[in-house]
């Protein structure tokens, strides 16, 4: 076999990220940036993209600076740099308005960016062509990205068919982003070869997390078939949720004839130490250790391994609430086994009925959180797909894109019988420019718009973690809640323990702080799971209206009011958006009406009326934290 150049790309950012959601300070990645390039091995580097701007935000920095400070020292070696983007959502959960992804892509440049990585949680050729154009546009490479999933539909020609279509639209290279190692690794070298029949002159990379354990499998049948660049990681960061170590995979190659570079030992093991330093300093308490572990258990539901630290934390806060359930009417409890077993076996049911998304940010969480409510409600009686959320509808429906599969009678007839409408039309449509808003907001302020309008860019794709930096508020929110982790223990640096049936771990899920800035009092929300959730505006007007009561209290509580409870542990939100008005006591409502939001799993769940009448109290605050069958208006 002739020695073909194999060469690597270090995914340093979403070591992170697939591990523990956080990421090292600004300061930390330059004092490691050195020893990254004496390793002498690495063509690439990932340097931005998911949420690491959210993170930086979240942690009270300026991530801005962050991504020139990091991106430099590679510049300057001459060694590429790669970023992560949604298409649509650009690098946020939620649709971005064109005007801000077509400016991201300027930024991103300017900071020192090279390649634009372009994935569509849906592989909706269209969304990424849109990122392709505008990647270009700014000067940088465009790279098209296949989601990898496994199912019937996402076949050898899926794969290789939405690849043409690309490279037909301007991407310049392809990547194959395995999110959930479940690629099976004969079909990761038949895509590669299809691609390099049709366009042989094309740059294909792979990307492939290691949950499952087909990876390293998975990457000598990419390369044997073609592949060029490869992804990998390092310790102390390797493997379980993340990703192959450099050191198996040179090695590997090296024995399969094909050229690879050399590692420098000593550079590794300095970079490893720095890493290693920064989770003793305080990412270890943001790990969980599930996530150091591979579990071939995620074969079946396709879940990607970077969002385990949350589900298991979902189950373990949902876990005593079931139980409870299931202790009043005298049937045996579950273990947080079992019920990961029945969620696993819920999205193998309903992957296909939801039309089969691949299973990445966000539409993973989509579906695992559809099923998780629907092993639920189940378990206490009622019926599957009787909680549904916004967010997910919206995917259903095509307001993000197109759906790989056909969404199932059952679910169709569901949507019209609410009176949803099914949208067929460029999603971007949806989403109307917001730039000269966010300008005015920015003025208003007398807010710097940022070099080369950074600044701008980082208000506009991420509202209200920005303004939470600019006020102090999640700087301190953060300090407040490690120095909580520290005191009580948590992630790594918590000696595994047997868990009481129904035992709440550490939650990783958004938590709501009162903060106190010089004076000024912020509410902030912070979150710790796959991505940071993000708190909808909550203006003085609405917090106004809101009227806290209890049954007991309450003077016109004269036994005829009905509780309107919640079916899910979560954040209560009166209203989604700042435009939408608020209930308040006194309001007439009908059996079917929205009242108001519960914000859980990363996911906005509208809780309507069971019953027409009037709003005599509306127990919680905007922002409060509930537990699942608190009561939350008093409907007579």
């Amino acid at each position: 076999m002739s020695k073909r150049k194999i060469k690597f790309s270090l995914v340093y950012r979403d070591m992170w990220q697939s591990a523990g959601k956080y990421m090292p300070h600004v300061d930390q990645l330059e004092r490691i940036a050195p020893a990254i390039i004496d390793m002498g091995c690495f063509d690439r580097i990932e340097t931005n993209g998911g949420g690491f701007e959210q993170i930086n935000l979240l942690l009270g920095g300026n991530p801005n600076k962050s991504v020139r400070s990091w991106c430099k020292p590679f510049n300057e070696a001459g060694i590429e740099t790669h970023m992560l983007e949604r298409g649509l959502n650009g690098i946020r959960m939620r649709p971005v308005p064109e005007d801000v992804r077509k400016l991201m892509f300027k930024v991103k440049k300017k900071q020192g960016v090279d390649i634009a990585r372009s994935f569509d949680g849906l592989n909706d050729e269209n969304n990424i062509i849109d990122s392709v154009k505008y990647a270009k546009e700014a000067g940088m490479i465009a790279q098209g990205t296949l989601c990898i999933t496994h199912s019937k539909i996402h076949t050898v020609e899926y794969f290789v068919n939405i690849a043409d279509k690309l490279i037909k639209g301007g991407s310049e290279e392809i990547c194959l982003k395995d999110m959930a190692g479940v690629g099976r690794p004969a079909s990761i070298g038949k895509i590669v070869e299809g691609i390099k029949k049709k366009h042989p002159e094309v740059l294909i990379q792979y990307h492939g997390q290691t949950g499952p354990g087909f990876t390293v499998a998975s990457i000598l049948e990419a390369v044997n078939a073609g592949c060029d660049y490869i992804d990998v990681g390092m310790e102390p960061l390797s493997w379980g949720t993340g990703h192959a170590d450099i050191l198996t995979i040179v090695a590997m190659l090296e024995d399969a004839g094909y050229e690879v570079p050399k590692v420098n030992m000593k550079a590794y093991m300095e970079a490893r130490r720095l890493s290693q330093e920064f989770i003793d300093e305080f990412l270890g308490y943001y790990i969980d250790p599930y996530n150091r572990q591979i579990n071939a258990l995620l074969i079946k539901p396709g879940l990607p391994g970077g969002m385990m630290g949350s589900l298991m934390s979902d189950l373990a806060n949902n876990l005593k609430s079931i139980n409870k359930h299931l202790e009043k009417k005298n049937k045996p409890v579950l273990t947080q086994d079992d019920l990961m077993l029945k969620l696993y076996d819920e999205v193998d049911y309903i992957w296909p009925k939801m039309g089969y998304p691949p299973l990445v940010t966000p539409y993973s969480q989509y579906v695992k959180n559809v099923a998780l409510m629907n092993v639920m409600q189940m378990l206490k009686g009622k019926e599957r797909f009787s909680m549904i959320d916004d967010n997910t509808w919206d995917m259903m429906l095509g307001k993000s894109g197109k759906l790989p599969g056909k969404l199932s009678p059952e679910l169709i007839e569901m949507a019209e019988k609410e009176g949803r409408e099914f949208y067929t039309g460029n999603p971007q449509d949806l989403y109307p420019d917001e730039l000269d808003k966010f300008r005015k907001e920015m003025d208003e302020n007398g807010w710097d718009l940022g070099e080369d309008d950074e600044e701008l860019f980082e208000l506009a794709m991420h509202p209200e973690q920005y303004r939470n930096y600019k006020s102090g508020a999640a700087k301190k929110a953060f300090e407040e809640d490690l120095a909580k982790r520290k005191k009580e223990g948590g992630g790594l640096f918590s000696k595994p323990k047997a868990k009481e049936e129904g035992s709440e771990a550490v939650s990783t899920q958004p938590s709501t702080m009162n903060i106190d800035v010089n004076g000024e009092k912020f509410r902030v929300t912070v979150s710790y799971g796959d991505e940071p959730a993000e708190a909808p505006k909550v203006n003085e007007k609405d917090s106004q209206t809101v009227h806290h009561h209890t049954k007991e209290k309450d003077p016109e509580m004269n036994g005829e009011a009905e509780e309107l409870t919640s079916p899910i542990a979560g954040t209560f939100y009166l209203t989604k958006e700042p435009t939408e008005k608020s209930l308040k006591v006194g309001d007439t409502v009908s059996k079917g009406d929205v009242l108001c939001y519960v914000e859980a799993m990363k996911t906005y769940n509208s809780i309507k009326s069971d019953m027409d009448g009037k709003i005599v109290a509306i127990v919680p605050s905007n922002g409060d934290e509930i537990v699942e069958d608190d009561v939350l208006f008093l409907i007579r």
